[in-house]
């Protein structure tokens, strides 16, 4: 921009800061994040290194102010690491208290443990008589990768624990510590710093550089690399031996650990929320990145009586702070169709770095939300990642419009293929294209088909989607089985070796796992772990492609709008013949088998609270000897379950249908 059109947008850029610190230090109110302020400031200080004849002794600046990789071995965890469920406000925390207070015996007085988030890689180190003897990444939460070599290089790990007293019992049997691996953000500066004087490439961020470095072959060069172990969770075969958390550090730190000294008990959620802004405040000035608290219970036995629901553990939250916000400019706005027809309008955007990585695009969710926030091609906006992961617009910044803002208009037809956009509904707050042959529709199905929560076909990512569609190698998800090395060097993105690789890996995926299978026929609102309960319930394709809305009621998450979407999905004729197609190219999922053992064939129910394990435990404990679990009592149910603090529904319907009811003690005689 010339001299002209930056002075008017360094004019309107201080008002708006200075509007800001009024606003935030002397009416203690705040109109933006203190992070979107920060940007704003940088963006001034460039404009005016650009031009420094504008320099004005009141402006802002002048103010003075202090999958695993090959090479590695695969391990089984001891025990499933978790993850954890989100909270964002004090809404959440307190709607998650209720909901675990509901689980216990009335009277139950919860303590909380609360610890800083860490923004690293989770490791388990196992000790044998007090040596390590293992060191795991967290993987899928059931394997990990061994990386015991890597591991000993970390300083801050103990090789041997050390055999105080108190905790003398630690050095003897297995212990195992769970903790995460982080680089510090002053070291991750200076790792950058050497990268830059030697020409090299920079490091994104602190975590991936972590992730990155203890998944490498040469532990020298781990060595080299200054990491660190933060311990969160110690373990023993005897669970009892770890009676709360808060002894758990205390253990852990006495044994040789980095534990966090300001991890405390917390009795109430008021505690909980100042403990979240005191260290909210103090985030930046930690050694390491920090996203948010871990809130757990503090008895380990009630933690584990609370149970696990999904993948992660009933008795700990995750509570979030605000996402890392910056701003920038509105170049252009566009459509983008999704795999499932979904219209959404895109910002594209001046590239601008949030919470370590470069943002160029941010979704803007759909029409409604683009006239609500009033966003405009050319405005400045806000933008921050939304869980810290998927950029989005906040809002327009209207105080620095100019006046050569354009509105945004969404488009009646498809950008893609020309199909005029729908709303199924009346009520739908997303335009759809409803052409299943679109263009944009087939590569994003296909590629998610591929990808590593569906088939996990290495090399079939979106450039090579795209290069096959436009040559019309393939057509659909189907058609990549029928492709040869012959056929891929016609293109300019393969060689004999890639062809050859591409191709290998396509054929070894012509049996995949059934919920791996239907998570990547890309069905609406059917995720992963949908698709795996769709798997364990159903057990076959075929079953699956024959289902009422009446029998996927009876899979635990599956609500009436799921249910709607599969049995439409399998009633398409474009899906039948796509699973035809599959069929004739030897192309099928391997069936569910049925678990031998001595409850084969048995259906449960489980109700209410039970003593000795969470409602998740029960069901695994049932399928490993060959029973089911239902989420309701039907005519089929061979044993209801039941727990203490049940409701009344579940036991009339038992009693009606002669269903027999099973008291805890008598369950687990049947295990």
């Amino acid at each position: 921009m010339n001299k002209d059109q930056a002075s008017e947008r360094i004019n309107k850029l201080r008002e708006l800061i200075n509007d800001y610190r009024y606003q935030y230090h002397v009416l203690d109110k705040s109109i933006m994040s203190e992070a979107a302020a920060d940007s704003l400031k940088h963006e001034l200080s460039q404009l005016e290194a650009e031009h420094p004849e504008l320099i004005t002794p009141d402006s802002p600046t002048q103010r003075v102010a202090g999958k695993p990789l090959p090479g590695f071995a695969q391990l089984e965890h001891s025990s499933r690491m978790l993850s954890l469920n989100d909270a964002f406000d004090r809404g959440e925390v307190e709607a998650w208290r209720e909901r675990i207070t509901k689980l216990l015996p009335g009277g139950t007085k919860l303590e909380y443990f609360a610890d800083i988030k860490m923004d690293g890689l989770a490791c388990a180190v196992v000790y044998q008589d007090g040596v390590l003897v293992r060191g795991i990444t967290r993987g899928d939460g059931f394997v990990g990768e061994d990386v015991t070599a890597n591991v000993r290089t970390i300083e801050s790990l103990p090789l041997r624990l050390r055999a105080d007293k108190s905790f003398k019992q630690f050095t003897s049997g297995r212990t195992e510590v769970r903790g995460e691996i982080v680089m510090y953000k002053e070291d991750f500066a200076k790792l950058n710093d050497r990268q830059a004087k030697a020409g090299k490439p920079l490091f994104a961020n602190p975590r991936n550089t972590a992730a990155g470095t203890i998944r490498q072959l040469d532990p020298r060069l781990v060595a080299e690399r200054p990491l660190h172990f933060r311990a969160y969770d110690l373990q023993r075969d005897d669970p009892d031996e770890v009676p709360s958390y808060e002894y758990a550090y205390w253990a852990m730190r006495e044994l040789g650990f980095l534990a966090n000294q300001d991890a405390a008990v917390l009795r109430s959620v008021n505690d909980l929320m100042n403990y979240a802004e005191l260290w909210e405040a103090k985030r930046h000035d930690l050694a390491y990145n920090t996203d948010g608290l871990v809130i757990k219970v503090n008895d380990r036995q009630l933690y584990r009586r609370l149970g696990v629901v999904g993948k992660a553990p009933r008795g700990a939250i995750a509570l979030k702070y605000a996402a890392e916000q910056a701003t920038t400019k509105v170049k252009d706005i566009f459509v983008s169709i999704g795999r499932t027809g979904a219209a959404t309008p895109v910002a594209m955007l001046d590239a601008v770095v949030i919470a370590g990585s470069t943002v160029q695009m941010a979704t803007l969710h759909n029409e409604g939300e683009v006239k609500r926030k009033d966003i405009r091609i050319g405005d400045t906006v806000i933008v921050h990642k939304a869980g810290d992961i998927i950029p989005e617009v906040v809002e327009a910044l209207v105080k620095l419009r100019d006046g050569k803002e354009r509105p945004f208009a969404m488009p009646t037809h498809c950008p893609e293929c020309n199909t005029k956009l729908v709303k199924y509904k009346a009520e739908d707050a997303v335009w759809r294209c409803p052409n299943l042959g679109c263009p944009s529709r087939s590569w994003k199905q296909i590629e998610h088909f591929a990808s590593k929560s569906a088939l996990d076909i290495e090399g079939l990512g979106e450039k090579n989607v795209i290069a096959l569609l436009n040559t019309e190698l393939v057509k659909d998800q189907a058609d990549i089985y029928s492709l040869q090395a012959k056929d891929l060097l016609e293109l300019d993105r393969f060689a004999d070796v890639s062809a050859n690789k591409l191709v290998a890996a396509i054929q070894t995926k012509k049996n995949p796992p059934l919920g791996r299978f239907v998570y990547g026929l890309g069905i609406r609102h059917v995720g992963t772990q949908t698709a795996i309960d769709l798997a364990n319930h159903f057990r076959s394709l075929e079953r699956l492609m024959e289902v009422t809305i009446d029998e996927l009621s009876e899979v635990d998450g599956v609500g009436e709008v799921v249910a709607e979407s599969i049995v439409e999905w399998f009633g398409e004729p474009r899906n039948k013949s796509l699973l035809e197609k599959f069929r004739r190219q030897d192309v099928w999922p391997e069936s569910v088998k049925r678990v031998g053992g001595k409850l084969s064939g048995m259906k449960f129910v489980v109700t209410g609270s039970l003593e000795s394990m969470g409602r998740e435990q029960a069901g695994e404990r049932i399928r490993a000897l060959g029973g089911s679990l239902q989420s309701s009592v039907g005519k089929d149910t061979d044993y209801l379950v039941v727990g203490a603090n049940v409701g009344a529904s579940k036991l009339t319907k038992a009693a009606k249908l002669g269903t027999k009811q099973l008291a805890e003690a008598e369950f687990l005689k049947l295990l």
